[in-house]
């Protein structure tokens, strides 16, 4: 994969700089190619989205989720389970290895909270553009009288 130098325009742009990083990260594999634990993400109103991953046999004291700037980590640590005495796993087909995700979340995203259900764990996300921010209607003011502008002769 061919790899793009953005450093001409680190020098030519200001306040670009946090766009060109995440520029440059996509063209970086994503922690060798991770694919555990799958994930959803998915919309569930204008401005409210949903992130729902699948931690069968981790405990909500097993993962830990945190949300730094606007990163998204979501961390699954299982401690080694004492089967019963005189037993041993013959195939273990339930992955009990640790993860971490992080996901990339856009300005104004806060995290609503989370929920481990059935074996999936739901992170209820919303964007709460600040008013100042929002686009809004500027009213034109016709006081009924037309101006006329003139132009002065040379």
């Amino acid at each position: 994969m061919r790899h793009v130098d953005f450093s001409p325009l680190y020098r030519s742009t200001v306040g670009f700089d946090r766009l060109f990083t995440m520029l440059d990260s996509l063209a970086q594999p994503e922690n060798g190619g991770q694919t555990y634990p799958p994930y959803n993400i998915e919309r569930t109103g204008e401005d409210a989205y949903r992130i729902s991953m699948a931690v069968a046999g981790f405990s909500d004291k097993d993962i830990a989720i945190e949300a730094h700037r606007n990163v998204l980590s979501v961390k699954g640590e299982r401690k080694d389970e004492a089967s019963g005495e005189g037993s041993e796993v013959l195939y273990r087909g339930i992955a009990a290895r640790s993860f971490e995700r992080r996901f990339q979340l856009a300005d104004h995203v806060e995290v609503l909270g989370a929920e481990l259900k059935n074996g999936l764990l739901h992170i209820d996300l919303k964007r709460t553009v600040p008013e100042q921010l929002k686009p809004r209607k500027i009213e034109i003011a016709n006081g009924g009288k037309a101006t006329q502008i003139e132009a002065k002769a040379a």
